[in-house]
C-alpha cells in the first residue's frame, strides 16, 4: 500500500514537471537556450561593468560569474514563480484530491532541471580557461543540488500558500530576491567583504551555496563545513515553510 502511494506521487510529480516544461516552451523556437540566455547576458553586463570598467581583480571572472549566476537563477526563478503556483492551478486543486505541495515540488524540480542542463555551459568555460572538471563533481553536484532543493522548496511552499491570502506578497518577493542577489557573493567575492560585515554575508545560506558551487566548479573542491551549515539552514527553512503551508492549506478552498 505504501509503495503504491509513493509510486502515485512520484508519477504525479513527473507528470506535473513535464507539464511545466511544455507550457514554458510552448511556441518557443529557441526553447532550452532561453534558460541560459538570461544568466549569460547578465554575466556579459557584469563583466563589462566590473572587469573592464572598474577593473575588479578576480581571476577567471567570466567563469566566476556564471558559476554563481546559474544556481542563483534556479533559486530566483523558483521563488518568483512560486507566488502563482496555487493560484494558477486552482481548477486542478478544486477538481482533484492530491497533496498540494506536489505542485511546488514540480515547480522547483523544473527550474532545477534547467540548472542541470546549464552545467555543460559552465564546462565549456572551464575548458576555455584551460581548466578541467574534477571527479569531486560526482559527489558535489548531487550533494549541493539536494541542499539547494530543500531550501528552495521550503521558501516556495510558504510563499505559494501565503500569496493566496495576501496578494501583495508577489511584490514583496520580487524585492526580496533583488536584495538577496546583492547580499549574496555572486558578482563579487566573499573575500572582498570587510571583516566586520562577513558574518552577515555568511549568515545567508544562499551565500554558502553559491560559494560551494563556485569552489566545486572552479577548484574542484568541496567545503563540507559550508555545505553542512547550508544543509542545517535549509532544514530549518523547509520545516518553517512547510509548517506555514500546513497551517494555511485547510483554508485554500475559501480563497481559490
Amino acid at each position: 500500500m505504501r509503495q503504491n502511494y509513493f509510486k502515485y506521487y512520484r508519477d504525479l510529480v513527473l507528470a506535473l514537471t513535464q507539464k511545466e516544461l511544455k507550457v514554458k516552451y510552448k511556441r518557443s523556437f529557441l526553447g532550452y537556450l532561453w534558460s541560459i540566455a538570461n544568466p549569460l547576458a547578465l554575466a556579459l553586463v557584469f563583466f563589462i561593468a566590473f572587469k573592464i570598467v572598474m577593473k575588479i581583480q578576480i581571476e577567471n571572472y567570466t567563469l566566476f560569474l556564471i558559476s554563481g549566476l546559474f544556481p542563483w537563477q534556479w533559486f530566483a526563478n523558483s521563488v518568483n514563480s512560486s507566488v502563482m503556483v496555487f493560484v494558477g492551478n486552482a481548477p486542478l486543486i478544486k477538481k482533484v484530491n492530491f497533496r498540494r505541495e506536489v505542485l511546488v515540488i514540480a515547480t522547483v524540480l523544473n527550474d532545477m532541471l534547467h540548472f542541470i542542463l546549464s552545467i555543460p555551459v559552465i564546462l565549456v568555460f572551464i575548458f576555455l580557461y584551460g581548466m578541467k572538471p574534477s571527479l569531486s563533481w560526482l559527489i558535489g553536484i548531487p550533494l549541493i543540488l539536494t541542499v539547494q532543493f530543500i531550501i528552495t522548496f521550503g521558501l516556495c511552499v510558504a510563499i505559494s500558500a501565503i500569496n493566496l491570502f495576501f496578494r501583495d506578497i508577489e511584490r514583496i518577493v520580487f524585492i526580496f530576491t533583488t536584495l538577496m542577489f546583492y547580499l549574496t557573493p555572486i558578482i563579487y567575492s566573499e573575500n572582498m567583504v570587510p571583516e566586520k560585515y562577513k558574518p552577515l554575508i555568511l549568515l545567508n545560506p544562499l551565500s554558502l551555496l553559491v560559494m560551494s558551487w563556485r569552489k566545486l566548479f572552479m577548484n574542484g573542491t568541496l567545503d563540507f563545513k559550508d555545505i553542512a551549515l547550508a544543509f542545517i539552514s535549509s532544514l530549518i527553512v523547509a520545516a518553517v515553510g512547510y509548517l506555514i503551508f500546513r497551517k494555511l492549506r485547510w483554508r485554500f478552498a475559501e480563497v481559490l
